[in-house]
């Protein structure tokens, strides 16, 4: 049996995300959170409370809870969101549809496409073979290999799931290589290294995954906060990346215990000479991100510089990408999501319902101005915590429209507490709150015992040792 493509592992995504194969637990939460929902949308506001408050909390229910339920595809609960909130009118139009026209959104799009340049010209593939070449024919080395190509993958190819999904194939050839069928501990180590390695540190890096996108999304539309992605990356790579990548391959070790038997290396069949179109793509990533690494100079937001990058990617003459590939492979679905958890949160802010809900978790939250460490402590915990019952893209959306009353019980600037929200949403406890680690698992079909396993060590390592690290840095910094 051959390796899976890149195409067979997209079409069994596909049948992960089909509702129709998973009744049961999501289909039923979903009822639950539709029921409360319509409770709150028809029944009289309590003493005290508007009305507009209770069809906000309504409505953000209905999103956040059917995208953390997965009980159906989150573009169609993007989708019945908007049409749910023009319907009854809970605000006004240019808040229903502000994710629309924010900067995050078209950052996604330019993401999406570059995204689609790397899969096409088998660039990220000669990437991930050229750093593999690296380290070392051994079970170790290539533990290691996996976690690099999915770091190194994540500054030039901002989809979370089209790294999983070309990295994917690539783990298990090199699993086979080492000797390490199906079963073997092993097997499962080097999926995990490159599942993980490819979701975790990327939290720290700007473009690279949907929370990350929101959160600036929301932060710019709601807060007049600009955050640019040198200021991103030297704030959150340090901690967030590197030490959570190198937590990471130490939990793999400790995890998925395995070794290669002298002999058992195979060889691995390498990329060829560059192509016209690898050649010309990689000119086009070199100056976006440089573009993007200097943008506290020039001042472009990054969302601007990816667009340029992608029109590149399209030009005729150029065609990286061609119209015909655009057409049928460019992943709306994503975009609409995105709008949609963006538009959430400008809904949240418009109804009142965030001041609502911020003022209700702020008086419960051990905040102080003063208290600089306890503070911080509670919102990372916050982000954490919410992280569990929305997963990590909602995190975002459901803290930072109240981050100014935060901000104000703790005595920290707004822009400190906005990116607060990313060390909590990067410190996952359990699988599920990260959606692409649940796919990663499902497709290299990693027991779910051992992915709880280390999920659980990399959540106490982090707070034990990683947060209070990342408290020192930003004190450093100036941020705290």
């Amino acid at each position: 049996m051959g390796l899976p493509t890149g195409r067979d592992l997209a079409y069994k995504i596909s049948t992960m995300t089909d509702p129709r194969a998973k009744p049961g637990f999501a289909q039923l939460t979903a009822l639950a959170v539709l029921a409360v929902s319509i409770a709150l949308l028809v029944l009289p506001a309590p003493d005290g409370i508007d009305p507009r408050v209770m069809r906000g909390a309504a409505l953000t229910l209905f999103a956040m809870g059917f995208f953390a339920a997965g009980a159906m595809p989150e573009f169609i609960t993007g989708l019945a969101f908007f049409a749910a909130a023009t319907l009854i009118k809970v605000a006004p139009a240019d808040v229903i549809f502000a994710g629309w026209t924010t900067k995050a959104l078209w950052l996604t799009v330019g993401g999406l496409i570059l995204g689609l340049a790397v899969n096409r010209t088998g660039l990220g593939f000669r990437l991930a073979a050229r750093l593999t070449r690296l380290y070392g024919p051994t079970y170790a080395g290539q533990t290691a290999a996996m976690v690099t190509v999915g770091v190194a993958l994540a500054f030039v190819m901002p989809s979370t799931l089209g790294r999983i999904i070309l990295l994917m194939p690539i783990a298990m050839a090199l699993a086979d290589r080492l000797g390490l069928g199906p079963g073997r501990p092993g097997r499962y180590g080097l999926a995990a290294a490159m599942v993980w390695g490819t979701w975790m540190p990327s939290a720290s890096i700007l473009p690279s995954n949907v929370p990350n996108m929101v959160l600036a999304g929301v932060a710019e539309n709601l807060w007049n906060v600009h955050i640019t992605y040198g200021e991103y990356l030297a704030l959150h790579f340090p901690m967030v990346g590197i030490l959570k990548a190198l937590l990471i391959y130490a939990a793999v070790r400790t995890v998925f215990r395995d070794r290669v038997a002298d002999g058992a290396v195979k060889a691995m069949e390498q990329p060829g000479p560059m192509s016209r179109d690898e050649k010309i793509l990689v000119f086009i990533l070199a100056a976006t991100l440089t573009f993007w690494a200097l943008d506290f100079l020039h001042g472009i937001s990054s969302a601007w510089i990816a667009l340029a990058a992608a029109v590149a990617c399209l030009l005729p003459g150029i065609a990286i990408v061609p119209a015909a590939d655009f057409q049928t492979k460019f992943n709306t679905a994503s975009a609409i999501y995105v709008a949609a958890v963006l538009s959430v949160a400008a809904v949240i802010v418009d109804t009142g319902f965030g001041q609502y809900l911020g003022g209700a978790m702020a008086s419960h939250l051990p905040l102080e101005p003063g208290e600089t460490f306890r503070n911080y402590y509670a919102l990372v915990g916050l982000g954490a915590a919410t992280g569990m019952l929305t997963t990590a893209p909602g995190v975002a959306a459901i803290l930072a429209p109240f981050a100014q009353d935060l901000a104000t019980a703790a005595g920290l600037p707004i822009k400190s507490v906005l990116l607060l929200v990313v060390v909590g949403y990067s410190s996952v406890i359990l699988p599920y709150q990260g959606p692409p680690l649940v796919v990663g698992i499902q497709l290299a079909e990693i027991p779910f015992v051992q992915a709880v396993r280390m999920t659980l060590l990399i959540a106490a390592v982090t707070f034990a040792v990683l947060v209070p690290v990342n408290y020192l840095w930003w004190r450093f910094l100036g941020y705290l």
